[in-house]
């Protein structure tokens, strides 16, 4: 079975994001996110889930 929103999950990865930590910015909780995660997501959750990483990211590196 194919993965779903791969490109998601290796931005994170690539950012040192967990996905939790995106899942709490979303106001959601992790195994809800998780579930999400299951079903491809539109161009413009995707966007907004970028947008997160990127400052969880800056954040992290202070």
């Amino acid at each position: 079975m194919e993965q779903k929103n791969v490109d998601v999950r290796r931005a994170a990865a690539k950012a040192g994001v967990r996905l939790w930590e995106v899942a709490e910015q979303l106001g959601t909780s992790d195994s809800n996110f998780s579930r999400k995660l299951r079903k491809e997501l539109t161009e413009a959750e995707k966007e907004k889930i970028f947008d997160i990483i990127e400052r969880l990211k800056k954040e992290a590196k202070g």
